[in-house]
């Protein structure tokens, strides 16, 4: 029987470089809180690169935070961002991120009306790539959640049907 796994992908527009006053807040608490996803239960794997380096960039504006993990379930995922102490600095991201959608349309890996997340089943065991991240948020802003790209509002078993929430 096949196992699942779900993946999520989700972007931010900085207000500032990473060495601006105005990001060093959350800068300060980044590794705490990659930490905490690590060891968090359901947790199996998290996309690490060196944002500062141009040759590891997932797009080119390097104002765009990107992130990428996989869980094993929806409910990890979610207990997660928003029952830790992830849950307060997400609550506070205005102070360090822009309006997604006031940004996106200025970038021409994605375009407007490409959401900040995009979750998406994939078979145990596998590792997706920032660039099949990437098609999952263009996806899910070019078709609306459906079972190869969705959100945590409206959500898809790995077999494709809706979750009725």
């Amino acid at each position: 029987m096949q196992r699942w796994h779900l993946a999520q992908v989700n972007v931010a527009y900085a207000l500032g470089d990473q060495d601006d006053p105005v990001m060093a807040e959350f800068i300060a608490q980044l590794d705490e809180i990659n930490q905490l996803a690590e060891r968090s239960p359901g947790f199996v794997w998290r996309y690490v690169s060196d944002s500062r380096d141009p040759a590891q960039r997932e797009l080119a504006d390097p104002r765009v935070l990107f992130n990428m993990s996989v869980w094993d379930s929806v409910e990890s995922l979610h207990a997660y961002a928003y029952k830790t102490a992830h849950a307060k600095v997400f609550a506070a991201r205005k102070k360090w991120f822009g309006d997604w959608k006031q940004y996106v349309g200025g970038l021409p890996e994605l375009g407007d009306g490409v959401p900040f997340l995009a979750l998406w089943w994939i078979a145990a065991g596998d590792v997706p790539t920032p660039q099949q991240g990437l098609e999952r948020l263009k996806l899910l802003g070019a078709k609306g959640p459906h079972p190869q790209a969705f959100t945590f509002k409206q959500m898809f078993t790995p077999q494709g049907e809706a979750v009725e929430r």
